[in-house]
């Protein structure tokens, strides 16, 4: 038997080889469908044309120039998808796993549904990356969905498919844009991959487009942050403003910050979440007092702005990581379960207020 099987095996492994090294062609992703910009034009993987903004800080401008949030979507009969990236950044942060910051994340349509498929790894060093994203799949149309990297610029992106396959762009898979402005907690820090962000997650729970404009520990309720939400179209606008201010900032711009927005959406529904309890204050009293002065005085705040305006709501708890002490990374960003946990609270609440506006 065993002299029958050698024999075998050298036959098999040309066979075996060649399937291994199928030709693979690389289609360049800027040319297929990019969802969630906040604004047109500009460069294809980046959320927000920064030269509009030349006010904006350094590293709200080196924020904005990431692919947060943007995911490519497409269609393939292809057996694998693989994927080539190039991106600026080395250095991964320290909340952040590497496939989170710079790697890539699909998911596939399955019975109406957006079924998690594989992931991009990175190399760990250096701005070239190169990855089997899935394979050995059935030859059926698949409707794609990539999200890219959270926290890292990408200066190109092809996707790889057998040769003789086909792929396509897809049309934009979310109705309806909601615009979500807010602190590193938006922006998606500690969230496992692209996709596990709360607001990739609302967007294929809910079918909307979530526009991630959130900026890590820069989102202070500044003047161009109102600005960019006045330019920005939108069915609906959703704040994580709370978490990064001081009571005092809170206090002397929240008014103002809303005035901004109104001169351009006058009746567009505003929804505020208050931010989390944090959990470094757990035992560090200084810390859990000036959270606690956050919230009140975004509780103020927003108490007033209730009384004058029907389409302003105000989401509290919004950040709910449950009593247990285990839903975050570091004491104050979610880990994915803490994701879950604001989700499970969040979603019902976010959906019945846009559904008063048609929004569904």
């Amino acid at each position: 038997m065993k002299k029958l099987i050698y024999p075998l095996l050298c036959l098999l492994m040309p066979a075996m080889a060649a399937v291994e090294k199928a030709p693979v062609k690389y289609t360049d992703a800027a040319n297929l469908t990019i969802v969630n910009k906040a604004q047109p034009g500009g460069p294809a993987f980046q959320r927000i044309d920064v030269a509009r903004y030349p006010e904006l800080t350094p590293m709200v401008t080196k924020y904005y120039r990431y692919s947060t949030g943007l995911a490519v979507a497409f269609r393939t009969d292809s057996r694998s998808i693989r994927a080539r990236w190039r991106t600026v950044n080395k250095l991964p942060g320290a909340n952040t796993t590497l496939i989170a910051q710079r790697g890539l994340d699909l998911y596939i349509r399955r019975s109406g549904k957006w079924v998690f498929a594989g992931v991009g790894v990175p190399k760990n060093a250096g701005t070239e990356h190169e990855a089997i994203i899935v394979e050995h799949m059935d030859t059926t149309m698949k409707e794609c969905l990539l999200y890219l990297p959270l926290y890292d610029e990408i200066a190109g992106l092809e996707i790889g498919t057998d040769e003789s396959a086909l792929l396509e762009a897809a049309p934009d898979p979310f109705r309806h844009r909601i615009v979500v402005i807010g602190s590193s907690i938006t922006h998606g820090s500690s969230a496992s991959r692209p996709g596990m962000t709360y607001t990739a997650r609302l967007g294929r729970t809910l079918g909307f487009g979530f526009i991630n404009l959130g900026a890590s520990g820069q989102c202070k309720l500044d003047a161009f942050f109102a600005r960019i939400a006045a330019e920005t179209r939108a069915d609906a606008f959703l704040f994580d403003v709370f978490s990064n201010p001081s009571p005092q900032q809170i206090g002397e711009r929240l008014e103002p910050f809303v005035r901004r927005i109104r001169e351009s959406h006058p009746t567009t529904p505003l929804i505020f979440i208050q931010t989390a309890v944090r959990e470094s204050g757990n035992f560090d009293l200084r810390k859990r007092a000036f959270e606690a002065d956050k919230r009140a005085i975004a509780r103020e705040g927003m108490q007033k702005l209730l009384k004058t305006d029907p389409n302003i709501y105000f989401i509290e708890p919004g950040m709910d990581l449950g009593d247990d002490h285990e839903a975050t990374v570091d004491g104050v960003h979610p880990t994915d379960l803490g994701f879950e946990r604001m989700l499970n609270q969040l979603t019902p609440r976010i959906a019945r207020i846009l559904k008063k506006y048609g929004v569904e």
